[in-house]
């Protein structure tokens, strides 16, 4: 169960891990999630959102009584479990391969046409 006076740790966490993860420097949780929009999944950025405008009354003591933290908390957890979950060693290697594929190909359809032309001048 989540207290109300923990919400703004969750956060915390929650900016930490956007930061390790996905590289979002941004001093409020709404600049970071707006940062992150296209690399969340929707679900997930939708429970952020909610951290997001939650992030403003979590650090007022009175006003922090009327965030729902149950809901707060389980959105934290969802969106930390998502963040931990993201291998940056697999989207680096993914990325690189990426590049060597598309550039292979490249080299390929250049000697095709190679060929072609030098075939087509009389060459072959």
């Amino acid at each position: 169960m989540t207290q109300p006076h923990m919400i703004p740790d969750l956060i915390i966490q929650t900016k930490t891990l956007m930061r390790e993860k996905l590289g979002v420097g941004a001093s409020d949780m709404t600049r970071a999630v707006g940062k992150a929009k296209n690399r969340l999944p929707r679900r997930i950025y939708n429970q952020a959102l909610l951290l997001a405008k939650a992030e403003p009354l979590s650090v007022h003591p009175k006003l922090c009584l009327t965030l729902d933290a149950p809901a707060l908390g389980e959105a934290a957890g969802d969106v930390q479990k998502y963040l931990k979950s993201i291998d940056l060693a697999d989207q680096r290697k993914g990325w690189i391969l990426g590049m060597l594929g598309g550039l292979a190909f490249n080299m390929i359809l250049f000697v095709v046409v190679l060929v072609l032309v030098l075939y087509w001048r009389g060459f072959f």
